[in-house]
């Protein structure tokens, strides 16, 4: 009862930030997402009748803080199952951890197609995209690949591909600009900015128009009209946590140098925008054809450590099972 998987992270162009039940981790709005494909997370899942309780090994160190969320997938997939055993999961990420890169995303999507697999549960089943939202809100996302909507229907998530890779080749550039684990995670930060920050209850409200405009606009592959939402989406996110109480600050100088390259790039005709997680870390959003010169123009950026860069990516799949 042992199986792997891989799964990329992703990075939402219409944002999430706040829940709308804390306990259920159901995200407060919905989200559109493009899956990175020039960043995995590999996963094994092997079950064990000896084990006497779940572990998780990421990077090759225990996560006992990861537990109560380890165990809530873990023991969702086991109902479904029927099974008894515990599990230890081994996880890899070839991208810097908890540092705004959505390692959360991919590693939940990882473990659950893996331990499914494991387990012998078909992976078309539909409870498994709302087992990997206990353990991450934008993991159902990562399930998908090339561009992925979530939406909320009260206490009802639906996730979906919107677009394959092929149906619309875009690629992204993140420069890296620290490798540290950001101090506040999205999800404490989430709930700080839903009790104290003057702008959340606009943020929630004023959403749902964000995202009708931004799945047109990605069917009618419009870049630059996509281009000015997403960037605008972003930024209204970032001012709610700036405004929660005590501030989060997720920005760094080198956050700031890179957002406004990017956007001389494009006044200059580079068909280009940013985008900005829970962390310092920034996506450059381009056209194939332009990903050569935003790479070139990150690298140059003092501070920038290293620019990783590719084509969007496909969703989790299992890579092996014993």
């Amino acid at each position: 009862m042992r199986a792997s998987a891989i799964a990329h992270p992703n990075v939402a162009l219409i944002k999430y930030w706040g829940k709308s039940e804390v306990t259920a981790n159901l995200p407060a709005v919905g989200s559109l997402s493009v899956t990175l494909g020039a960043l995995r997370t590999k996963s094994t899942v092997n079950f064990d009748a000896d084990l006497e309780s779940d572990v998780l090994i990421l990077n090759g160190e225990a996560q006992p803080s990861e537990q109560p969320r380890l165990v809530a997938c873990l023991d969702a997939l086991r109902r479904l199952a029927g099974r008894p055993e515990h599990a230890v999961v081994t996880s890899e990420n070839d991208f810097p951890t908890g540092a705004g890169l959505a390692s959360s995303a991919s590693g939940y999507a990882a473990l659950v197609k893996a331990a499914a697999e494991a387990l012998g549960i078909d992976s078309d089943t539909p409870e498994l995209l709302d087992i990997t939202r206990i353990g991450s809100g934008s993991a159902p996302r990562s399930m998908f690949g090339g561009m992925a909507l979530l939406t909320m229907q009260g206490d009802r998530m639906d996730c979906r591909q919107l677009l394959t890779p092929d149906d619309w080749p875009l690629a992204v550039a993140v420069a890296v600009t620290t490798e540290r684990k950001k101090d506040i995670t999205s999800r404490d930060g989430m709930e700080q900015s839903r009790l104290t920050s003057p702008f959340y209850e606009h943020w929630v409200t004023s959403h749902p128009a964000d995202l009708d405009a931004a799945i047109q606009y990605c069917k009618d592959r419009d870049f630059m009209a996509l281009a000015e939402l997403a960037e605008h989406n972003c930024l209204k996110m970032h001012s709610v946590m700036m405004t929660t109480r005590p501030p989060l600050m997720y920005w760094s100088p080198v956050t700031l140098a890179c957002m406004q390259k990017i956007m001389e790039l494009r006044a200059d005709g580079v068909p280009v925008f940013f985008t900005v997680d829970a962390g310092p870390q920034v996506k450059a959003v381009c056209e194939p054809g332009a990903l050569a010169d935003v790479v070139n123009a990150l690298h140059d950026i003092p501070g920038v450590i290293r620019v990783i860069a590719g084509a969007l990516g496909d969703g989790a799949s299992v890579t092996g099972r014993d």
